[in-house]
């Protein structure tokens, strides 16, 4: 394998400002002022790269990109999602891989929040 990991997302937005205070806020990432953060891998995340069909329904098919990120702890998440007034957009969902939540960006981007299962 060639490839060490992935180098960044990149995306246009319209609203340069409300995306880098939304992003800062609800995910707690901190937005330098060349528009972007690293994000340095903790020991126990995992990067999954997974290609869906056209006609899959798993997110939109109007949302051509969706974006997860692995949080420590999904109840804790859940909370200060809360406290901010960030509505879930799908439920908190268990399966075998983990504890799922979706929310929406200031552009209506579903976000996928996921912890993933000890098992």
């Amino acid at each position: 394998m060639i490839i060490k990991g992935f180098g960044g997302v990149f995306w246009r937005t319209n609203n340069l400002e409300a995306v880098k205070k939304w992003y800062s806020e609800v995910l707690q990432l901190d937005i330098d002022e060349w528009n972007g953060t690293v994000i340095k891998p903790h020991t126990d995340n995992e990067t999954v790269l997974s290609f869906f069909r056209e006609n899959d329904t798993y997110f939109p098919k109007e949302q051509q990109v969706m974006l997860n990120f692995q949080v420590y702890n999904m109840n804790d998440t859940i909370k200060h999602l809360e406290r901010l007034g960030v509505p879930l957009e799908k439920d908190k969902e268990n399966s075998e891989f983990g504890a799922f939540v979706w929310i929406k960006d200031p552009e209506g981007r579903l976000v996928e929040l996921w912890e993933k299962s000890n098992g």
